[in-house]
């Protein structure tokens, strides 16, 4: 195996196609002619990293069946080829958007003031809340 192949262009190597009549209604050909692609990818004959594999399955969600395979179909052009291309850069997109690591969030601190300010419009709510209840005897 290749090591130095870059990772679209060996899942699109390892994708096998499969030609689809188009579903419901359409015009002289939608019902004739197989325009619809469906690739389909095993994400473990990949062999990506554990994180970019984590990344991948959370990404594809429904498109991922049980056995591993990824499942990416396009019928939004009327030809074959148009609707193959399609496919395999939408393949292609979700490959490149699993690779990117995402960036981890930075902590924010509250300074003095902050925590104060907000205690003071705790201390506040609590008091609107407390005046809310049934009135006591010692009220009247």
């Amino acid at each position: 195996m290749d090591d130095e192949e870059p990772l679209c262009a060996r899942a699109i190597r390892l994708a096998s196609e499969s030609f689809l009549a188009g579903s419901g209604p359409g015009g002289q050909n939608a019902n004739k002619v197989a325009t619809e692609v469906e690739l389909r990818v095993n994400i473990y004959a990949l062999r990506l990293s554990p994180p970019v594999f984590a990344r991948l399955r959370k990404l594809a969600g429904a498109k991922l069946a049980g056995n591993g395979d990824l499942i990416v179909t396009s019928k939004a052009h009327r030809t074959q080829d148009a609707n193959r291309q399609d496919a395999r850069e939408k393949l292609a997109a979700l490959i490149e958007t699993a690779l990117v690591e995402p960036k981890r969030r930075a902590k924010t601190r509250v300074n003095r003031v902050g925590k104060t300010e907000r205690l003071k419009v705790k201390k506040a709510r609590g008091a609107v809340k407390a005046g809310r209840g049934r009135p006591s005897a010692s009220d009247w």
